[in-house]
């Protein structure tokens, strides 16, 4: 056996190993743990339940995205008091997405934010941050959809005072598009209910995700001046916000929680381009917080130390092997059968444990994320370790921006009924999670006068 074929045997038995290991304790601790039924508050009477304050910071939306994401809001069947701050960060299509923001500041709830130049998401959150006073805030992203209960299930986990943010549970609005989007929402699952959900057994939820996480206000306004001011070699860091208020949240002392069945379907992306550019900037804001959360591990339980080591070092000793195997077969001339083999042993076992967990044959096709893997997104992630300075979104370009005639034909959809129109999209999702939304009503706007930078209209 020549050295590339050793380099390569040993790797990939190193990666079966720790995988193994690895995935089994996850497999085990992502099991639901057996815990008092929880209290249904919905139209309780006699419990105070607390404000909470919804925040959609959106740039460049696709108005009709934006009108199913406040729709699925104005759906809410919580019984507390919610307000709603949809923040427009300076987008291009303002005159495109001004119908909506008119029929939607009619509701006494919402309040549009309009900022006069785009500031970036973080900072458009925070914007509505400090203009609120709720005792939650969740938020949303513009291209999410919430099922009616989510607010519900979310308050009902915070009610621990020890819980700084909890998350729900995501899955692929569009996921019937292409096969690349069956494949993300399987991705999606695997990350919320394997992932996320071994983490939550020990209540250090490392990354609560931006389209559907709520925050607690007191633990916010503690967290807020560090959340604002995160820097990377003297540059703002203005991207990973959800990863960097998580690990911020965990680092304070609080609990970050999962609710599985609390559901939130969004956009993924339907091609390889805006995919790998997605995938680009998670790498680079994961590399970017990963010392910061090292710095948590010893105060955390030992599974979270193994946790981080398996997600970081398994795609290492991946990329090793791989490289190994295909220096093995184009300069030495041999086919590296055990680092194939193993590598699809491993894969049709995890898919076939996650399709009978999921009880859905479909995650048997999962396997076709492993070239991907292997091909696209590990040399990906090399390439975000050395461009770590990089700060680029990638993503809602000024050329991404519907046409201005488009104006005029959402604001037609709007006026034949709201409602009607976007559950036809919005709904199938949902119910194939087992949720329902509720229609709802709508009305026409008012406005108020703006103040600083942005105009509010409520």
């Amino acid at each position: 056996m020549d050295l590339f074929a050793t380099i390569s045997a040993a790797a990939v038995s190193s990666y079966a190993l720790l995988s193994t290991i690895y995935k089994s304790l996850q497999a085990l601790y992502s099991q639901p743990a057996m815990s008092p039924a929880p209290r249904d508050i919905r139209g309780s009477a006699d419990m105070l339940l607390p404000t909470v304050d919804v925040i959609v910071p959106c740039f460049n939306e696709d108005p009709n995205t934006l009108v199913e994401c406040l729709e699925s809001i104005a759906r809410q069947d919580y019984a507390g008091k919610l307000q709603v701050y949809v923040v427009d960060d300076g987008s291009a299509n303002c005159d495109v997405v001004a119908p909506v923001h008119q029929l939607f500041a009619s509701d006494p709830r919402f309040n549009i934010i309009l900022l006069a130049r785009n500031v970036g998401k973080r900072k458009a959150q925070i914007a509505a941050i400090r203009s609120s006073s709720g005792d939650l805030v969740l938020n949303v992203d513009s291209d999410t959809i919430l099922a009616a209960d989510v607010v519900t299930k979310l308050v009902l986990k915070m009610h621990d005072q020890a819980v700084g943010a909890a998350m729900g549970q995501l899955i692929a609005s569009n996921r019937d598009q292409t096969w690349l989007t069956r494949l993300i929402d399987m991705e999606y699952w695997l990350a919320c209910n394997e992932e996320r959900a071994a983490q939550a057994r020990f209540g250090a939820v490392m990354c609560c995700c931006g389209p559907c996480a709520m925050y607690r206000r007191s633990a916010l306004n503690l967290l807020l001046d560090q959340y604002e001011a995160q820097f990377f070699r003297g540059k703002p860091s203005d991207f990973g916000e959800d990863r960097h208020l998580t690990i911020l949240m965990l680092k304070a002392g609080f609990r970050t929680e999962y609710v599985p069945d609390a559901i939130a379907a969004t956009v993924v992306p339907h091609s390889l381009r805006p995919y790998l550019r997605q995938q680009l900037r998670w790498a680079r804001s994961t590399f970017r917080d990963t010392f910061l959360a090292l710095r948590l591990l010893p105060e955390l339980d030992g599974y979270l130390t193994l946790d981080v080591i398996g997600q970081n070092l398994g795609p290492i000793l991946l990329a090793i092997s791989s490289l190994a195997a295909l220096a093995q077969l184009l300069i030495g001339g041999s086919i590296p059968w055990w680092t194939g083999l193993t590598i699809a042993a491993m894969t049709m076992v995890r898919c076939s444990v996650a399709a009978v967990r999921a009880r859905e044959l479909r995650f048997v096709g999962f396997a076709f994320h492993t070239p991907i893997n292997i091909f696209l997104l590990l040399p990906l992630k090399a390439y975000a370790l050395c461009t770590l300075s990089n700060s680029d979104w990638l993503s809602r370009k000024v050329t991404d921006v519907p046409e201005a005639d488009e104006a005029q034909r959402v604001l037609s959809h709007l006026n034949t009924g709201r409602g009607a129109a976007s559950a036809r999209v919005s709904r199938a999702p949902l119910q194939k999670a087992g949720v329902a939304h509720r229609p709802s009503s709508l009305v026409t706007m008012k406005s108020a006068p703006g103040h600083d930078h942005s105009t509010v209209l409520k």
